[in-house]
Protein backbone atom coordinates (compact mmCIF):
# COMPACT_ATOMS: atom_id res chain seq x y z
CA UNK A 1 0.00 0.00 0.00
CA UNK A 2 0.99 3.72 -0.70
CA UNK A 3 -0.14 6.51 1.49
CA UNK A 4 0.86 10.30 1.24
CA UNK A 5 0.25 12.89 3.36
CA UNK A 6 0.70 16.33 4.40
CA UNK A 7 0.53 18.57 7.42
CA UNK A 8 1.16 22.00 8.60
CA UNK A 9 1.67 23.56 11.77
CA UNK A 10 1.29 27.55 12.34
CA UNK A 11 2.98 28.84 15.02
CA UNK A 12 0.98 32.43 16.04
CA UNK A 13 3.13 35.49 15.11
CA UNK A 14 6.41 33.82 14.67
CA UNK A 15 6.13 31.23 11.99
CA UNK A 16 3.78 28.39 9.92
CA UNK A 17 5.55 24.62 9.67
CA UNK A 18 4.20 22.39 6.96
CA UNK A 19 5.20 18.42 7.42
CA UNK A 20 3.91 16.06 4.61
CA UNK A 21 4.54 12.28 4.41
CA UNK A 22 4.66 9.53 2.10
CA UNK A 23 5.02 5.60 2.77
CA UNK A 24 4.50 3.02 0.76
CA UNK A 25 4.38 -0.97 1.46
CA UNK A 26 5.07 -3.95 -0.17
CA UNK A 27 5.15 -7.26 0.28
CA UNK A 28 5.78 -6.70 4.29
CA UNK A 29 8.02 -4.27 3.64
CA UNK A 30 7.02 -0.56 4.91
CA UNK A 31 8.42 3.04 4.44
CA UNK A 32 7.46 6.12 5.20
CA UNK A 33 9.03 9.47 4.61
CA UNK A 34 8.33 12.86 6.20
CA UNK A 35 9.03 16.38 5.97
CA UNK A 36 8.40 19.66 7.94
CA UNK A 37 8.81 23.44 6.64
CA UNK A 38 8.90 26.21 8.70
CA UNK A 39 8.39 29.20 6.96
CA UNK A 40 9.39 32.84 8.77
CA UNK A 41 7.06 35.47 8.27
CA UNK A 42 8.96 38.08 8.28
CA UNK A 43 10.63 40.25 5.37
CA UNK A 44 13.60 37.79 4.91
CA UNK A 45 11.52 34.47 3.81
CA UNK A 46 13.85 31.99 4.91
CA UNK A 47 12.36 28.24 5.17
CA UNK A 48 13.49 26.21 7.79
CA UNK A 49 12.74 22.49 7.10
CA UNK A 50 12.51 19.15 9.07
CA UNK A 51 13.57 15.86 7.78
CA UNK A 52 11.36 13.06 9.49
CA UNK A 53 12.14 8.97 9.44
CA UNK A 54 12.05 6.22 7.87
CA UNK A 55 11.14 2.43 8.72
CA UNK A 56 11.86 -0.89 7.29
CA UNK A 57 10.36 -3.81 9.12
CA UNK A 58 10.59 -7.57 7.94
CA UNK A 59 8.11 -10.24 9.70
CA UNK A 60 10.07 -9.36 13.27
CA UNK A 61 8.92 -5.76 13.13
CA UNK A 62 12.44 -4.81 12.84
CA UNK A 63 12.23 -0.92 12.80
CA UNK A 64 14.18 1.99 12.52
CA UNK A 65 14.07 5.54 12.78
CA UNK A 66 15.67 8.54 12.91
CA UNK A 67 14.87 12.58 13.42
CA UNK A 68 16.64 15.36 12.24
CA UNK A 69 15.81 19.46 11.81
CA UNK A 70 18.30 21.99 10.64
CA UNK A 71 20.42 23.98 13.12
CA UNK A 72 18.96 22.60 16.28
CA UNK A 73 20.32 19.08 17.62
CA UNK A 74 18.15 16.28 18.11
CA UNK A 75 18.23 14.84 21.75
CA UNK A 76 15.77 15.03 24.79
CA UNK A 77 13.24 17.61 25.84
CA UNK A 78 15.28 21.07 25.85
CA UNK A 79 13.83 24.12 27.73
CA UNK A 80 12.57 26.28 25.44
CA UNK A 81 13.47 30.18 26.04
CA UNK A 82 11.60 33.04 24.23
CA UNK A 83 13.39 36.03 23.26
CA UNK A 84 11.39 38.60 24.08
CA UNK A 85 12.07 40.84 21.07
CA UNK A 86 10.23 38.32 19.36
CA UNK A 87 7.13 39.35 20.34
CA UNK A 88 7.57 43.00 19.50
CA UNK A 89 5.22 43.72 16.89
CA UNK A 90 6.90 43.33 13.45
CA UNK A 91 6.22 45.06 10.33
CA UNK A 92 4.87 41.58 8.21
CA UNK A 93 4.31 41.47 4.85
CA UNK A 94 2.29 37.92 3.73
CA UNK A 95 4.60 36.51 0.84
CA UNK A 96 2.05 36.58 -2.04
CA UNK A 97 3.69 32.85 -3.28
CA UNK A 98 2.86 31.17 -0.29
CA UNK A 99 -0.10 30.47 -1.51
CA UNK A 100 0.66 29.31 -5.14
CA UNK A 101 3.12 27.42 -3.74
CA UNK A 102 0.98 25.80 -1.26
CA UNK A 103 -1.52 25.15 -3.90
CA UNK A 104 1.27 23.67 -6.34
CA UNK A 105 2.73 21.14 -3.99
CA UNK A 106 -0.70 20.25 -3.30
CA UNK A 107 -1.75 19.35 -6.71
CA UNK A 108 1.70 17.99 -6.99
CA UNK A 109 0.74 15.96 -3.97
CA UNK A 110 -2.51 14.44 -5.67
CA UNK A 111 -0.38 14.05 -9.03
CA UNK A 112 1.96 12.05 -7.24
CA UNK A 113 -0.65 9.62 -5.30
CA UNK A 114 -3.16 8.86 -8.66
CA UNK A 115 0.46 8.14 -10.06
CA UNK A 116 1.37 5.68 -7.10
CA UNK A 117 -2.70 4.61 -7.55
CA UNK A 118 -2.45 4.02 -10.90
CA UNK A 119 0.86 2.37 -10.62
CA UNK A 120 -0.14 -0.25 -8.18
CA UNK A 121 -3.41 -0.61 -10.23
CA UNK A 122 -1.53 -1.27 -13.50
CA UNK A 123 0.98 -3.69 -11.21
CA UNK A 124 -1.91 -5.86 -10.49
CA UNK A 125 -3.18 -5.69 -13.91
CA UNK A 126 -0.01 -6.50 -14.86
CA UNK A 127 -0.29 -9.96 -12.92
CA UNK A 128 -3.36 -10.59 -14.07
CA UNK A 129 -2.23 -10.28 -17.81
CA UNK A 130 0.49 -12.35 -16.78
CA UNK A 131 -1.47 -14.82 -15.30
CA UNK A 132 -3.64 -15.16 -18.23
CA UNK A 133 -0.68 -15.53 -20.87
CA UNK A 134 0.36 -18.57 -18.53
CA UNK A 135 -2.94 -19.88 -18.86
CA UNK A 136 -2.79 -18.92 -22.79
CA UNK A 137 0.61 -20.63 -23.17
CA UNK A 138 -0.52 -23.57 -21.76
CA UNK A 139 -3.54 -24.01 -23.74
CA UNK A 140 -1.39 -23.20 -26.55
CA UNK A 141 1.11 -26.06 -25.73
CA UNK A 142 -2.10 -28.60 -25.24
CA UNK A 143 -3.27 -27.65 -28.83
CA UNK A 144 0.24 -27.64 -30.31
CA UNK A 145 0.29 -31.19 -28.79
CA UNK A 146 -3.03 -31.49 -30.21
CA UNK A 147 -2.19 -30.39 -33.63
CA UNK A 148 1.35 -31.85 -33.96
CA UNK A 149 -0.74 -35.50 -33.26
CA UNK A 150 -3.36 -34.56 -36.21
CA UNK A 151 -0.33 -33.62 -38.69
CA UNK A 152 0.85 -37.38 -38.68
CA UNK A 153 -2.72 -38.18 -39.73
CA UNK A 154 -3.53 -35.46 -42.54
CA UNK A 155 0.28 -36.89 -43.85
CA UNK A 156 -0.83 -40.16 -43.91
CA UNK A 157 -4.33 -39.40 -45.58
CA UNK A 158 -2.46 -37.55 -48.50
CA UNK A 159 -0.20 -40.04 -48.77
CA UNK A 160 -3.24 -42.38 -49.55
CA UNK A 161 -4.72 -39.99 -51.88
CA UNK A 162 -1.53 -39.94 -53.33
CA UNK A 163 -1.51 -43.54 -53.98
CA UNK A 164 -4.85 -43.52 -55.29
CA UNK A 165 -3.75 -40.73 -57.84
CA UNK A 166 -0.47 -42.97 -58.93
CA UNK A 167 -2.95 -45.51 -59.38
CA UNK A 168 -4.84 -43.82 -60.89
CA UNK A 169 -2.80 -42.58 -63.38
CA UNK A 170 -1.32 -45.98 -64.10
CA UNK A 171 -4.39 -47.43 -64.99
CA UNK A 172 -5.48 -44.48 -67.39
CA UNK A 173 -1.77 -45.16 -69.03
CA UNK A 174 -3.04 -49.11 -68.86
CA UNK A 175 -6.00 -48.11 -70.74
CA UNK A 176 -4.62 -45.73 -73.29
CA UNK A 177 -2.39 -48.27 -74.20
CA UNK A 178 -5.26 -50.78 -74.30
CA UNK A 179 -6.97 -47.98 -75.94
CA UNK A 180 -3.91 -47.88 -78.64
CA UNK A 181 -4.00 -51.28 -79.11
CA UNK A 182 -7.99 -51.22 -80.14
CA UNK A 183 -7.32 -48.35 -82.34
CA UNK A 184 -4.71 -50.09 -84.18
CA UNK A 185 -6.96 -53.13 -84.35
CA UNK A 186 -9.82 -51.44 -85.62
CA UNK A 187 -7.54 -49.69 -88.47
CA UNK A 188 -6.58 -53.25 -89.13
CA UNK A 189 -10.59 -54.49 -89.97
CA UNK A 190 -11.24 -51.09 -90.85
CA UNK A 191 -8.48 -51.67 -93.76
CA UNK A 192 -9.88 -55.30 -94.01
CA UNK A 193 -13.27 -54.02 -94.44
CA UNK A 194 -11.56 -51.37 -97.52
CA UNK A 195 -9.96 -54.48 -99.35
CA UNK A 196 -13.24 -56.62 -98.54
CA UNK A 197 -15.45 -53.60 -99.94
CA UNK A 198 -13.18 -53.60 -103.50
CA UNK A 199 -13.21 -57.15 -103.67
CA UNK A 200 -16.93 -56.92 -103.36
CA UNK A 201 -16.85 -53.98 -106.22
CA UNK A 202 -14.65 -55.97 -108.69
CA UNK A 203 -16.44 -59.45 -107.80
CA UNK A 204 -19.76 -57.21 -108.98
CA UNK A 205 -18.27 -55.72 -111.98
CA UNK A 206 -16.63 -59.23 -112.72
CA UNK A 207 -20.81 -60.83 -112.03
CA UNK A 208 -21.74 -58.15 -114.27
CA UNK A 209 -19.38 -59.19 -116.70
CA UNK A 210 -19.92 -62.75 -116.23
CA UNK A 211 -23.57 -61.97 -116.48
CA UNK A 212 -23.41 -60.13 -119.55
CA UNK A 213 -21.22 -63.41 -121.10
CA UNK A 214 -24.13 -65.88 -119.75
CA UNK A 215 -26.94 -63.51 -121.05
CA UNK A 216 -25.05 -63.82 -124.43
CA UNK A 217 -24.01 -67.83 -124.34
CA UNK A 218 -27.82 -68.05 -123.76
CA UNK A 219 -28.65 -66.20 -126.66
CA UNK A 220 -26.14 -67.87 -128.43
CA UNK A 221 -27.49 -71.30 -127.30
CA UNK A 222 -30.78 -70.19 -127.97
CA UNK A 223 -29.99 -69.05 -131.75
CA UNK A 224 -27.87 -72.69 -132.08
CA UNK A 225 -31.57 -74.16 -131.11
CA UNK A 226 -33.26 -72.22 -132.99
CA UNK A 227 -30.53 -73.11 -135.72
CA UNK A 228 -30.82 -76.91 -134.51
CA UNK A 229 -34.49 -76.63 -135.17
CA UNK A 230 -33.72 -75.24 -138.54
CA UNK A 231 -31.73 -77.56 -139.56
CA UNK A 232 -33.47 -80.41 -138.26
CA UNK A 233 -36.36 -79.02 -140.43
CA UNK A 234 -34.51 -78.73 -143.43
CA UNK A 235 -33.01 -82.10 -142.69
CA UNK A 236 -36.37 -83.50 -142.56
CA UNK A 237 -37.67 -81.75 -145.92
CA UNK A 238 -34.59 -82.85 -147.11
CA UNK A 239 -34.98 -86.29 -146.07
CA UNK A 240 -38.83 -86.40 -147.08
CA UNK A 241 -37.89 -84.45 -150.77
CA UNK A 242 -35.18 -87.26 -151.29
CA UNK A 243 -37.85 -89.83 -150.56
CA UNK A 244 -40.54 -88.41 -153.05
CA UNK A 245 -37.21 -87.92 -155.49
CA UNK A 246 -36.71 -91.70 -155.05
CA UNK A 247 -40.09 -92.63 -155.04
CA UNK A 248 -40.02 -90.61 -158.11
CA UNK A 249 -37.59 -92.21 -159.55
CA UNK A 250 -38.73 -95.90 -158.52
CA UNK A 251 -41.64 -94.93 -160.23
CA UNK A 252 -39.84 -93.67 -163.67
CA UNK A 253 -37.86 -97.02 -163.62
CA UNK A 254 -40.93 -98.96 -163.24
CA UNK A 255 -42.86 -97.16 -166.31
CA UNK A 256 -39.46 -97.42 -167.98
CA UNK A 257 -39.29 -101.24 -166.58
CA UNK A 258 -42.93 -101.36 -168.43
CA UNK A 259 -41.98 -99.79 -171.71
CA UNK A 260 -38.49 -101.79 -171.77
CA UNK A 261 -40.18 -104.77 -171.00
CA UNK A 262 -42.39 -104.23 -174.07
CA UNK A 263 -39.69 -103.83 -176.34
CA UNK A 264 -38.18 -106.60 -175.64
CA UNK A 265 -37.05 -106.95 -179.28
CA UNK A 266 -33.70 -104.85 -179.01
CA UNK A 267 -32.16 -107.05 -176.48
CA UNK A 268 -31.42 -104.46 -173.91
CA UNK A 269 -29.94 -105.47 -170.41
CA UNK A 270 -32.68 -102.82 -168.73
CA UNK A 271 -32.51 -105.06 -165.40
CA UNK A 272 -28.54 -104.06 -164.74
CA UNK A 273 -29.47 -100.94 -166.05
CA UNK A 274 -32.27 -100.28 -163.75
CA UNK A 275 -30.27 -101.91 -160.88
CA UNK A 276 -27.26 -99.47 -161.55
CA UNK A 277 -29.08 -96.66 -161.79
CA UNK A 278 -31.36 -97.49 -158.63
CA UNK A 279 -27.56 -98.23 -157.00
CA UNK A 280 -26.06 -95.05 -158.16
CA UNK A 281 -29.47 -92.77 -156.45
CA UNK A 282 -29.57 -94.85 -153.67
CA UNK A 283 -25.49 -94.23 -153.00
CA UNK A 284 -26.30 -90.65 -153.55
CA UNK A 285 -29.10 -90.79 -151.35
CA UNK A 286 -26.85 -91.98 -148.60
CA UNK A 287 -24.15 -90.01 -149.40
CA UNK A 288 -26.61 -87.02 -148.82
CA UNK A 289 -27.93 -88.59 -145.76
CA UNK A 290 -25.07 -89.62 -144.42
CA UNK A 291 -22.90 -85.92 -144.89
CA UNK A 292 -26.10 -84.55 -143.81
CA UNK A 293 -26.37 -86.56 -140.52
CA UNK A 294 -22.92 -85.95 -140.21
CA UNK A 295 -23.11 -82.04 -140.22
CA UNK A 296 -26.21 -81.99 -138.38
CA UNK A 297 -24.35 -84.63 -135.93
CA UNK A 298 -21.16 -82.40 -135.73
CA UNK A 299 -23.36 -79.10 -135.57
CA UNK A 300 -25.44 -80.56 -132.66
CA UNK A 301 -22.11 -81.74 -130.87
CA UNK A 302 -20.56 -78.66 -130.94
CA UNK A 303 -23.69 -77.05 -130.06
CA UNK A 304 -23.73 -79.82 -127.14
CA UNK A 305 -20.55 -78.63 -126.19
CA UNK A 306 -20.49 -75.26 -126.49
CA UNK A 307 -23.48 -75.12 -124.49
CA UNK A 308 -22.11 -77.47 -121.74
CA UNK A 309 -19.29 -75.15 -121.69
CA UNK A 310 -21.57 -71.79 -121.11
CA UNK A 311 -23.49 -74.16 -118.81
CA UNK A 312 -20.07 -75.22 -116.65
CA UNK A 313 -19.03 -71.29 -117.02
CA UNK A 314 -22.57 -70.26 -115.85
CA UNK A 315 -22.51 -73.16 -112.89
CA UNK A 316 -19.11 -71.97 -111.81
CA UNK A 317 -20.08 -68.36 -111.89
CA UNK A 318 -23.12 -69.25 -109.97
CA UNK A 319 -21.01 -70.64 -107.50
CA UNK A 320 -18.22 -68.10 -107.40
CA UNK A 321 -21.04 -65.55 -107.17
CA UNK A 322 -22.77 -67.72 -104.40
CA UNK A 323 -19.20 -68.11 -102.67
CA UNK A 324 -18.88 -63.98 -102.83
CA UNK A 325 -21.94 -63.75 -101.49
CA UNK A 326 -21.43 -65.79 -98.73
CA UNK A 327 -18.35 -64.33 -98.04
CA UNK A 328 -19.54 -60.28 -98.01
CA UNK A 329 -21.80 -61.93 -95.29
CA UNK A 330 -19.44 -63.33 -93.44
CA UNK A 331 -17.49 -59.92 -93.64
CA UNK A 332 -20.35 -58.03 -93.09
CA UNK A 333 -21.05 -60.08 -89.69
CA UNK A 334 -17.16 -59.72 -88.77
CA UNK A 335 -17.31 -56.55 -89.39
CA UNK A 336 -20.64 -55.54 -87.26
CA UNK A 337 -18.87 -57.34 -84.32
CA UNK A 338 -16.20 -54.97 -85.04
CA UNK A 339 -18.10 -51.92 -85.01
CA UNK A 340 -19.57 -53.28 -82.10
CA UNK A 341 -16.35 -54.68 -79.87
CA UNK A 342 -15.14 -51.00 -80.71
CA UNK A 343 -18.22 -48.96 -79.43
CA UNK A 344 -18.10 -51.25 -76.64
CA UNK A 345 -14.51 -50.27 -76.02
CA UNK A 346 -14.70 -46.93 -77.05
CA UNK A 347 -17.89 -46.66 -74.60
CA UNK A 348 -15.63 -48.66 -71.66
CA UNK A 349 -12.74 -46.59 -72.42
CA UNK A 350 -15.09 -43.47 -71.91
CA UNK A 351 -16.60 -44.84 -68.58
CA UNK A 352 -12.89 -45.65 -67.29
CA UNK A 353 -12.00 -41.98 -68.78
CA UNK A 354 -14.67 -40.49 -66.85
CA UNK A 355 -14.18 -42.00 -64.33
CA UNK A 356 -10.17 -42.00 -64.00
CA UNK A 357 -10.92 -38.00 -64.52
CA UNK A 358 -13.91 -38.08 -61.67
CA UNK A 359 -11.13 -39.70 -59.35
CA UNK A 360 -8.44 -37.38 -60.57
CA UNK A 361 -10.86 -34.54 -60.06
CA UNK A 362 -12.35 -36.06 -56.75
CA UNK A 363 -8.62 -36.75 -55.54
CA UNK A 364 -7.48 -33.11 -57.00
CA UNK A 365 -10.54 -31.71 -54.30
CA UNK A 366 -9.75 -33.44 -51.52
CA UNK A 367 -5.99 -32.83 -52.21
CA UNK A 368 -7.00 -28.68 -52.58
CA UNK A 369 -9.15 -29.02 -49.42
CA UNK A 370 -6.33 -31.21 -47.19
CA UNK A 371 -3.72 -28.53 -48.44
CA UNK A 372 -6.22 -25.59 -47.57
CA UNK A 373 -7.17 -27.37 -44.20
CA UNK A 374 -3.54 -27.31 -43.85
CA UNK A 375 -2.43 -24.46 -44.77
CA UNK A 376 -5.77 -23.02 -42.53
CA UNK A 377 -3.81 -24.88 -39.59
CA UNK A 378 -0.12 -23.34 -40.62
CA UNK A 379 -1.57 -19.92 -40.59
CA UNK A 380 -3.51 -20.72 -37.40
CA UNK A 381 -0.70 -22.34 -35.80
CA UNK A 382 1.82 -19.20 -37.14
CA UNK A 383 -1.12 -16.40 -36.19
CA UNK A 384 -0.99 -18.25 -32.85
CA UNK A 385 2.47 -18.32 -32.58
CA UNK A 386 2.79 -14.73 -33.03
CA UNK A 387 0.16 -14.36 -30.65
CA UNK A 388 2.07 -16.26 -28.36
CA UNK A 389 5.03 -13.87 -29.41
CA UNK A 390 3.63 -10.50 -28.74
CA UNK A 391 2.15 -11.84 -25.23
CA UNK A 392 5.75 -13.19 -24.73
CA UNK A 393 6.77 -9.59 -25.83
CA UNK A 394 4.11 -8.07 -23.52
CA UNK A 395 4.67 -10.54 -20.62
CA UNK A 396 8.42 -9.92 -21.26
CA UNK A 397 8.38 -5.92 -21.17
CA UNK A 398 5.77 -5.78 -18.27
CA UNK A 399 8.27 -7.96 -16.45
CA UNK A 400 10.92 -5.32 -17.01
CA UNK A 401 8.57 -2.61 -15.86
CA UNK A 402 7.24 -4.48 -12.93
CA UNK A 403 11.10 -5.63 -12.50
CA UNK A 404 11.96 -1.51 -13.25
CA UNK A 405 9.39 -0.18 -10.37
CA UNK A 406 10.68 -2.92 -8.04
CA UNK A 407 14.76 -1.95 -8.38
CA UNK A 408 13.33 1.68 -8.16
CA UNK A 409 10.76 1.19 -5.06
CA UNK A 410 14.31 -1.09 -3.52
CA UNK A 411 16.48 1.35 -4.50
CA UNK A 412 13.74 3.95 -3.01
CA UNK A 413 13.62 2.08 0.06
CA UNK A 414 17.59 1.88 0.44
CA UNK A 415 18.23 5.78 -0.07
CA UNK A 416 15.08 6.21 2.23
CA UNK A 417 16.85 3.79 4.95
CA UNK A 418 20.45 5.21 3.77
CA UNK A 419 19.21 8.58 4.60
CA UNK A 420 17.78 7.53 7.63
Amino acid sequence: SVSFSSRSVAVPGVSQMRVSTVSSTRGGVGAGFGSSSLYNLGSTNKRISLGGGSSYSVRSGYGYGGMGFGGGVPGGIQEVTINQSLLTPLNLEIDPNIQRVRKEEKEQIKTLNNRFASFIDKVRFLEQQNKMLETKWSLLQDQKAARSNIAPMFEAYINNLRRQLDGLLNDKGRLEGELKNMQDLVEDFKSKYEDEINKRTAAENEFVVLKKDVDAAYMNKVELEAKVDALTDEINFLRSLYEAELRELQSQISDTSVVLSMDNSRNLDLDSIIAEVKAQYEDIANRSRAEAESWYQSKYEALQVTAGKHGDDLRNTKNEISEINRMIQRLQGEIENAKAQRAKLEAAIAEAEERGEMAVRDAKAKLEELEAALQKAKQDMARQLREYQELMNVKLALDIEIATYRKLLEGEESRWVQSV
